[in-house]
């Protein structure tokens, strides 16, 4: 099992920035690919980024490309996401998710059943 804990949500001005943190515990992560989801009020799950356990891929989200950088340190068994330029749209409680199975290159699909999932984070940009 794979325990994951978000923080680093937050209400934060248009234009903004915030970093938000994903703790693993449990197992090392080394081995998984880990990704970034959002759900806001009304609306359904939307991929925001994904990097390979290695941390060599990434991808991202249409919407969120060029303004969101996702990264991770497996020797702290912890994930990342920098938020820059927030827009209103943004607003979202976002989830850390780890998905097994893959090699060091791989990165899940969007639409992929990961694995383990945190509680999420509110974050808040106001119009």
């Amino acid at each position: 099992q794979v325990q994951l804990v978000e923080s680093g949500g937050g209400l934060v001005q248009a234009g903004g920035s915030l970093r938000l943190s994903c703790a693993a515990s449990g197992r090392t992560i080394t081995t998984y690919a880990m990704g970034w989801f959002r759900q806001a009020p009304g609306k359904e799950r939307e991929f925001v980024a994904a990097i390979s356990w290695s941390g060599s891929r990434t991808t991202y989200g249409d919407s969120v490309k060029g303004r969101f950088t996702i990264s991770r340190d497996n020797v702290k068994n912890m994930m990342y996401l920098q938020m820059n330029s927030l827009k209103p749209e943004d607003t979202a409680v976002y989830y850390c998710a780890a998905a097994a199975g893959g090699g060091r290159y791989w990165i899940p699909p969007p639409e992929y059943e990961y694995d383990f999932w945190g509680q999420g984070t509110q974050v808040t940009v106001p119009l």
